[in-house]
């Protein structure tokens, strides 16, 4: 009877998770499919002038929120820290663009918001609010974004992050003591320091700083392992997610189901351990929905150390293996077990159809195994320390962070005196690790395709010049046009930008007038500002129909007017429009023996979306072709040179 009730337990456990990782891969995949996964790699590329589809949508921002909610229910070894970071960045894009048309929600009051700078800034600001969230660490969560999130960042924006994470902090707070008569679930839990372990005496000897120092090695040998495996296996599942919705939920529901297995089954087989006799009987084994000691099966007076770990919240079993004082709570059988069933959930799970993120199962590996090196080692420090301290070494060795981490793990435990050990570990793990690979959000960024610019140009750069990388015949415009001819070429090309040129009669010699975009091409031309022969009309013509607002950015809730929807006759084809009104008359050039790679360092510098490239000699055409993101990208740049150019 006691074997079928464990059966019938486990059969309902599996399906209610395997409902709720259906649900969530459901709405993900037909809803929001931008929604998947962590969050942070598409929100630091747009961060960095890749604005991918449907990144920051009000229907992402939906899905993220209510698919996190019922992944981290479905018991996936997953985090909602990633997914905040992504909601974050998708409120303040919702704000950035006034609202959202689509959905009935606009503000007029915030288009002035909306270019492409104060855009930027309001989503860093987004992304370090959820970082406050998720962490309740406000200086982490400004840290973060300087770090790892921004690629352009200066003064103003420091303090406008700050101000920020400051407010949301106090939200946060206030929430929190809102909730603390327990009608909030386990929302009030903990207060702002979720991990308070600032009562223990921290004092260390050179052996420990030596088994700190191991502990960082193998913390980026591992972590650098995990990226590795990551990126092989999100290669595997992207074959399989391209195979269309129903592919991506089946495989979710099958990791739901490997989850169920390993999280129950293993906690089957752990051995029941006597209650510390210092406790009362209701709090060994814990009687509730959460607590330190799980009965799972076992009789009066014992616990089930396995089951205290899996079948806990994320905060409640990170708080369990940083805890202080309770070396005999987990053994070395219970910490190996965990590790490795943590770290491998944790490759599996990401991937799947589902937001999810991967600072709790990093945080989770590398705080067993760093209690599991304490208790091996049997070192002088606490293993509740050793936890920490392995957690730094594991976020370092695979997302290769260090001030931010730093700060948010401080912020996380309130133990400034643990700060010299977590400083040293993420700085042998990042040192490790970096031997081997990259982080690995810019590894998902890379397999994504995203065309992310790093810091420093590529090698390959070095010995090219600008003009090298030029493609095809560049398409130009004069700089009164005949509206056909604007039209035709819109329709024939995906191209975001032109070059106008200024000829005569405006120019006694063709010259380089600015650059043109499409997006502001088609609204001219909705405009209908046209005249029968072609002469100048001027900005103030244009603007009596056209309102300054109507050439801003569509937001990623909106759809941008198509060529095709113009609905142009055959007299207006014929007729010509004046493009000085909408030229941007000063575009950033360079001549064509320019290094390429400062011209990369110049448009990365400057965030530029084009940059012209002109003839170092005159009796030329004015401008030879245009640089973009793409010309840039390693892989396209060794395409072209696959002979001359190796790794």
């Amino acid at each position: 009877l006691c074997g079928f009730r464990n059966l019938e337990a486990f059969l309902l456990y599996m399906a209610c998770n395997a409902v709720l990782a259906g649900s969530a891969a459901a709405i993900c995949a037909y809803l929001a499919p931008a929604a998947a996964g962590s969050g942070i790699p598409e929100v630091k590329a747009y961060l960095n002038g890749v604005d991918a589809h449907s990144i920051l949508a009000p229907s992402t921002l939906f899905v993220k929120i209510i698919g996190s909610i019922l992944g981290v229910s479905a018991g996936f070894m997953l985090g909602k820290e990633g997914p905040m970071v992504h909601t974050g960045a998708c409120i303040a894009a919702m704000l950035g663009q006034g609202g959202s048309r689509r959905y009935g929600l606009t503000w007029n009051w915030i288009r002035y918001f909306k270019n492409d700078l104060d855009r930027r800034d309001l989503i860093t600001c987004g992304a370090a609010a959820g970082v406050t969230a998720a962490f309740r660490a406000p200086v982490g969560g400004v840290l973060f974004a300087l770090e790892e999130a921004t690629t352009w960042w200066r003064s103003a924006l420091l303090w406008r992050t700050f101000s920020t994470t400051a407010v949301s902090a106090i939200v946060l707070r206030s929430l929190i003591e809102y909730c603390r008569s327990g009608n909030c679930g386990l929302f009030g839990k903990g207060g702002l320091i979720m991990f308070d372990v600032s009562s223990r005496v921290t004092t260390y000897t050179a052996t420990d700083i030596a088994a700190v120092i191991l502990l960082g090695i193998l913390g980026g040998l591992l972590g650098a392992l995990f990226n590795h495996f990551v990126d092989r296996i999100l290669r595997r599942y992207g074959v399989i997610n391209e195979k269309g919705a129903p592919y991506k939920i089946l495989m979710t529901v099958f990791i739901s189901l490997v989850t169920s297995c390993c999280s129950f089954g293993l906690s089957s087989l752990s051995p029941c351990v006597p209650c510390p006799p210092e406790l009362a009987p209701g709090k060994c084994p814990t009687i509730g929905r959460n607590g330190n000691y799980k009965k799972f099966w076992c009789p009066a007076g014992h616990y089930n150390a396995l089951a205290s770990l899996f079948f806990n919240t994320n905060d409640d079993a990170i708080r369990n293996l940083f805890s202080g004082g309770t070396d005999s709570e987990f053994g070395v059988y219970t910490l190996l077990t965990f590790f490795i069933g943590v770290y491998t959930l944790g490759l599996i799970t990401y991937g799947v159809a589902v937001p999810s993120g991967l600072f709790i199962p990093v945080i989770l590996s590398g705080a067993s195994f760093g209690r599991l090196v304490g208790k091996v080692f049997g070192s002088g420090l606490d293993t509740g320390l050793f936890a920490i301290v392995g957690a730094a070494s594991f976020l370092g060795g695979t997302m290769r962070m260090t001030v931010s981490v730093c700060v948010i793990l401080l912020e996380l435990t309130n133990d400034l005196l643990l700060l010299p050990l977590i400083m040293l570990v993420l700085l042998v793990s990042k040192t490790v690790a970096d031997c081997f690979n990259k982080g690995v959000y810019e590894q998902i960024v890379r397999m994504k395709g995203l065309p992310f610019l790093e810091v420093h140009a590529d090698a390959c750069m070095r010995s090219l010049v600008a003009s090298d990388v030029l493609s095809g015949p560049v398409i130009t415009f004069s700089s009164v046009e005949r509206v056909g001819s604007v039209v035709n070429t819109l329709r024939r090309t995906g191209h975001n930008g032109f070059p106008v040129i200024e000829e005569e009669p405006f120019a006694p010699a063709p010259e380089l007038c600015g650059l043109v975009l499409r997006s502001h091409l088609i609204v001219l031309l909705n405009g209908r500002t046209f005249t029968r022969a072609p002469v100048k009309t001027g900005a103030a013509e244009v603007f009596r129909k056209l309102n300054p607002f109507d050439f801003a950015k569509v937001g990623s809730s909106g759809k941008a007017m198509e060529v095709d929807e113009l609905r142009l006759t055959e007299e207006e084809m014929d007729m010509y429009v004046d493009l000085h009104p909408i030229t941007n008359r000063s575009p950033y050039t360079v001549v064509e023996n320019m290094s390429l790679a400062k011209a990369a360092v110049l448009f990365r510098d400057l965030g530029l979306r084009h940059m012209c490239v002109v003839p170092r000699t005159p009796g030329r055409p004015p401008v030879l072709g245009i640089l973009t993101r793409h010309d840039f990208m390693p892989e396209y740049i060794r395409g072209l040179f696959e002979n001359v150019l190796r790794e």
